[in-house]
């Protein structure tokens, strides 16, 4: 691609995923879908107008790690120390039940590859907390006992989804499933996991240092942004995935860090916020470009809607992706009302789901067909989730 090509291909993704993010917003759902959208618009299933280069697509892979950089930045893991036995039971069965009925259906019901079957599993097990946080903000339920319950869950549901990207991520690079592979891959992660934050640590305390006294500005986003792309290739070259060298990184400099076994590092909270302040134009900048490549990888033009396997396939997989996430609301003892909601609040996949799927389809595991299907079930889970739960809060409202 000539660069003046490349130039206007990148201003067209920019201007639309914004345009069609503001519009998304102000019909009342998540951003991503109206990034998503953009991408399907530009891209074969629609007009045609952007092809996927190389440059492209490697700007989507920095905005994938940027994204899970973000998602690090905001894990609270003294919560997941402190997490409450409903947060526990939420989590661990938001986790397994979609993962296990999502495996079920593709590999018994559609005899679909195993490998295949694992990825579909943990598209529809992701949960997306950045949409649900915001929902619980905007109807002022977040520092409510719903909310505390649902954040303690959403951490320990971070934390399974990473290991479990990390795993399918090792499958679907190591020639199968098997449990050498299994062993290396939580080998590797607990490797990273005890080492990186400390490390990352230790050089935010430098960065800190530096930033004091240097007369240049933006030392802080460069600092960073380097020290990201430092982890994701070390994450590759012990075996992970890119994306989990950015969460890592975003872990460490989070306000809320903690080492477990004692090892105490001081965190430097005003620091912490410059680096969460000074990232975010970067975060905004990159992460839409991978949520409109999403969009410009599928070809909708090119699957059979008149055949009724893929309908029942979606339908399929939209049933146990939203049931899935609700059953754990009925194993604790609350009210109804706060049941729906904590369930409800599990439910949005989002931006967490999409890169399972985009991860599926880079692999070749995914087919035009199925990736479409579970592009679909994520838009569904995505949108319906907040709309519900602010008429779940208005009709709890109009009864009291």
């Amino acid at each position: 691609m000539e660069s003046h090509d490349f130039f206007i291909d990148l201003l067209i993704i920019l201007i639309t995923a914004r345009i069609f993010a503001e519009l998304a917003v102000r019909m009342y759902a998540p951003a991503v879908i109206g990034e998503l959208f953009a991408g399907i618009v530009l891209g074969p299933s629609l007009f045609g107008w952007i092809e996927i280069g190389e440059t492209i697509r490697l700007m989507a892979g920095i905005g994938i790690i940027l994204l899970l950089f973000e998602v690090g930045l905001e894990t609270n893991i003294k919560g997941l120390i402190h997490s409450s036995k409903k947060s526990v039971i939420i989590a661990i069965c938001g986790f397994v039940f979609p993962f296990l009925f999502g495996f079920i259906i593709a590999h018994n019901f559609f005899s679909m590859p195993l490998l295949t079957a694992l990825f579909i599993g943990g598209t529809v097990t992701a949960t997306s907390i950045g949409i649900t946080v915001r929902v619980l903000t905007d109807l002022r339920l977040e520092q409510s006992r719903i909310g505390q319950i649902v954040l303690g869950a959403a951490v320990i549901d971070d934390v399974l989804g990473v290991m479990l990207l990390a795993l399918l991520y090792e499958f679907s690079i190591g020639g199968g499933v098997n449990i050498i592979n299994v062993g290396k891959v939580f080998l590797f992660i607990s490797a990273f996991f005890v080492l990186a934050p400390i490390v990352a640590r230790l050089i935010s305390i430098l960065i800190n240092r530096f930033d004091e006294i240097s007369e240049i500005p933006g030392l802080i986003p460069t600092s960073i942004i380097s020290l990201v792309l430092f982890f994701a290739w070390l994450a590759h070259t012990l075996g992970a995935p890119e994306l989990l060298g950015g969460f890592a990184a975003g872990l460490a400099l989070s306000r809320r860090f903690f080492i477990p076994f004692g090892i105490a590092l001081q965190s430097d909270i005003n620091f912490s916020d410059r680096i969460e302040k000074q990232m975010k134009p970067i975060i905004q900048l990159f992460t839409p470009i991978f949520f409109v490549v999403v969009g410009l990888s599928l070809s909708l033009r090119d699957i059979d809607w008149g055949s009724a396997t893929i309908w029942i396939f979606t339908l399929s997989l939209f049933t146990v992706a939203f049931i899935g996430k609700m059953i754990g609301s009925l194993f604790i003892h609350e009210n109804r009302f706060s049941r729906y909601m904590i369930g409800m609040s599990m439910v949005p996949r989002g931006e967490v789901g999409l890169i399972f799927a985009e991860l599926g389809r880079e692999g070749d595991i995914f087919s035009n067909e199925i990736y479409a299907s579970l592009v679909l079930v994520i838009a569904l889970t995505t949108i319906l989730p907040p709309l519900i739960m602010k008429w779940l809060n208005t009709r709890e409202s109009v009864i009291n």
